[in-house]
């Protein structure tokens, strides 16, 4: 059975993170869609409202999907979790050059665990959670770039 880890922050899960998702189920036995934990950030959801938002959506559409929570190196936790790939969504070449050097640690780190890169679809090729935190706060619409639940959410944060 391979298990890959698709960690991130999530805040808020996008159509881009779920494409990402969606793909990665298909090739893998298991996917643990993992929120990394970071006491320095201030996130605008905290990680149980992630993790409940995303078990609402994620589990009835992915079966071999899992949601969960890590703080540490990545790669002790997929250690941990028996994964033996991480999944990195890249955008663009600005994303590369940032997952690359991750990567290589990792690989440094842990040369047992690859990390795959995965283009989301076109269509959201420009999408990220900061963008999307900045139209809702600015009242604009984000229909068609986040879940309903999540498009709900966020209008209930910046009332």
């Amino acid at each position: 059975m391979t298990t890959a880890i698709y960690p991130g922050s999530f805040d808020p899960l996008t159509f881009g993170h779920i494409d990402v998702i969606e793909r990665s189920a298909r090739l893998f036995d298991l996917v643990v869609v993992s929120i990394l934990t970071n006491a320095q950030k201030a996130p605008l959801f905290t990680v149980e409202e992630r993790i409940e938002i995303m078990n609402e959506i994620l589990k009835p559409r992915f079966p071999n999907v899992e949601v969960d929570r890590f703080h540490g190196l990545l790669v002790d936790y997929a250690r941990e979790k028996k994964a033996k790939v991480i999944v990195r969504g890249i955008r663009a070449i600005s994303d590369y050059e940032y997952e690359f050097q991750m990567a290589l640690m990792n690989r440094r780190l842990n040369p047992e665990i690859e990390t795959v890169f995965m283009v989301p679809a076109e269509k959201y090729s420009y999408l990220s959670s900061r963008l999307v935190k900045e139209i809702a706060h600015l009242g604009g619409s984000v229909a068609g770039l986040v879940p309903e639940s999540v498009e709900k959410r966020l209008k209930q944060r910046f009332k």
